[in-house]
């Protein structure tokens, strides 16, 4: 489709037209969501409730479908009004450069033509003998791309021999400017005609069929006029959202729009919206919930194994969604980038007194046994703790890239975790309505070393009360009092044969294998580690010399002896298999850290 805006048309236009029209748009799609409303609960309700008979379905049924009619007619007036502010949006740049190259024009008492051309007058210009002659004036015709060589000279760069005069043939000054004048206008044309293109082919695709019977087909138009409504208007969307800023002023600038201006975001634009800290839980989990099935049908195009991993898991989730939950679920965040991201909160984090964030560790990723067993971890501590403070929400934060092989051994991944953790506990900091909310941070595992170097940054970790350490092969820290919050604020649970929190140090390691193995290594321990408390990151969490707060733990089963392999080392959260540890979790997540049954020091 192409377009045959003149630059007499781009000149004239009134852009406000277009959303003074996108506003009466947006007028429709508002009473027909509150006729769906109306319909919804005032007539189909009632009906359910006082008639039971086969008129009744039957009226039930043409009231569902006089529902779906209207929610089709709000979605999609939606995206005409979206459409219509894109469009203004995108045309003001080039109408602007026109404009300003027409002023040009005007002061140097320049003509442009209907078809772009700029004529120039004639100019008094000195020859090689330095007699002054005039340069006869001329007509040039602007091009939309940048110019190869100087305005006014002849093929090549060549100037031809020019009869009356000593020499070449002399410019006319006026030449160049004409052709920058007439190059500009060409380019604003050229852009305009190409914005006006695309929207007029995304407004012609907003089409009902006749009749507007709106079956399932026709709802997944709407997810596909969606798409081709995002891809088209989404530089006008795109272009206010403040990613470089913090999560505060990201929270203010949330504030600050209308809820017709939220709404076009969260519907048109969620992938903007969903991850942005700062932004309220209940818009993020909308916002997320709309852009989960975009993903979904984005993984599916791809194909491959690592798509197919994450597709699983995020159809697990939306699985999850859909089903009732207790307490309920908040989608957070989600993406396919790295190992795949997934932030979910039972319990809405923003009303909450007592906030817990959990970060996972090694092997954690966006696949099955995430959403079958590493959410379960966070729903089981928001169970506990709301048995004790009803006002309590727990979240797996799954917004880095954990390990998953020999990676474990460096703290790289812990490295580039640590300030987007931060940035995440600064949002609930921003969002959180209660005057003096209580956070704790939770690592597990790798994701200990995650939370403790995010505790070290600059001001530590943003609003953070207590720090939970779980499975903990250290933090990179010698003491508890390095996190921030004081030592007595630090609580540390490590099983007894969890085998991650008796890893060696690597001077251990390194002489261990030299020395032929776990012999050596045990060798290596009297010699570099007097005290048997360091481990593979620091000073075991575990221990005396660290000075956190230990509380009781069941020991787990042994890893060989048992046939436990890691077991010990997964069962921290899991009322069914550790209820003491899951209990302790759950008190002091919950601001009762008085109520732990303490351990004493390895």
């Amino acid at each position: 489709m192409t377009s045959t805006l003149t630059w007499k048309q781009l000149r004239d236009l009134k852009t406000s037209e277009f959303t003074e029209a996108g506003d009466k748009w947006h007028e429709v799609s508002d009473r027909s969501d509150s006729d769906r409303v109306r319909v919804d609960r005032a007539m189909s309700a009632k009906l359910r409730e006082t008639q039971k008979s086969e008129s009744a379905e039957a009226a039930l049924g043409r009231l569902q479908r006089l529902s779906r009619n209207f929610q089709y007619l709000h979605s999609e007036c939606g995206l005409v009004r979206t459409a219509l502010n894109g469009l203004a949006n995108d045309l003001t740049e080039p109408q602007t450069q026109l404009k300003q190259a027409l002023a040009d024009a005007a002061a140097l008492n320049f003509t442009v033509h209907d078809d772009g051309s700029v004529s120039y007058p004639a100019a008094e210009v000195e020859d090689l003998t330095g007699a002054k002659k005039e340069a006869p004036g001329s007509k040039v015709q602007g091009s939309s791309r940048l110019p190869l060589e100087p305005p006014g000279l002849g093929q090549q760069g060549q100037s031809p021999l020019y009869p009356g005069y000593m020499g070449l043939k002399p410019l006319n000054p006026n030449a160049a400017k004409a052709q920058d004048v007439a190059d500009r206008v060409a380019r604003a044309v050229r852009s305009a005609q190409e914005i006006d293109a695309r929207y007029a082919k995304t407004l012609g695709g907003l089409k009902a069929e006749k009749g507007l019977d709106v079956t399932d087909a026709t709802l997944k138009d709407v997810f596909r006029d969606t798409a081709d409504v995002r891809s088209t208007a989404g530089t006008y969307l795109g272009e206010d959202v403040p990613e470089d800023k913090s999560p505060a002023e990201r929270k203010k600038w949330w504030d600050g729009l209308s809820e017709e201006q939220r709404q076009e975001y969260l519907e048109i634009a969620p992938d903007l919206i969903g991850s942005l800290d700062g932004i309220p839980a209940v818009s993020r989990d909308e916002a997320n919930r709309n852009y989960l099935p975009v993903l979904i049908d984005d993984l599916a195009r791809h194909g491959g194994d690592d798509a197919e991993t994450k597709l699983s898991a995020l159809r697990g989730i939306q699985d999850k969604l859909n089903e009732p939950s207790r307490p309920p679920m908040f989608l957070l965040g989600i993406g396919d980038e790295g190992n795949g991201r997934a932030i979910v909160s039972y319990g809405n984090p923003d009303t909450s007194k007592n906030v817990s964030a959990y970060v996972p560790g090694l092997s954690t990723k966006l696949n099955d046994e995430f959403v079958t067993d590493t959410m379960k971890r966070a729903q089981d501590t928001a169970k506990g703790a709301q048995r004790l403070d009803p006002s309590s929400a727990s979240i797996i934060w799954l917004g880095y890239d954990a390990p998953q092989n020999v990676d474990v051994m460096s703290r790289g991944d812990a490295q580039r975790g640590a300030p987007a953790y931060n940035q995440f506990m600064a949002g609930l900091s921003a969002t959180n309505e209660n005057p003096d909310p209580h956070v704790t941070a939770i690592g597990h595992s790798y994701g200990s070393l995650t939370v403790g170097t995010a505790a070290k940054q600059s001001g530590g970790i943003p609003g953070v009360d207590d720090v939970i350490l779980l499975g903990s092969p250290g933090v990179d820290a010698q003491k508890a009092t390095e996190l921030g919050v004081g030592k007595d604020h630090v609580f540390v649970g490590a099983a007894d044969n969890d085998p991650v929190t008796h890893l060696p140090s690597k001077d251990e390691a390194a002489l261990g294998w030299m020395l032929g193995g776990p012999v050596g290594v045990a060798v290596g321990r009297d010699l570099f580690d007097i005290g048997n408390d360091d481990v593979y990151f620091g000073k075991d969490p575990a221990s005396k010399a660290f000075g956190a707060q230990r509380f009781l733990v069941d020991d787990g089963p042994r890893m060989v002896f048992d046939g436990g392999g890691f077991d010990a080392h997964s069962q921290y959260f899991t009322p069914e298999k550790d209820q003491t540890s899951a209990n302790n979790i759950a008190r002091i997540v919950a601001g009762q850290p008085e109520k732990i049954v303490r351990e004493e020091y390895r």
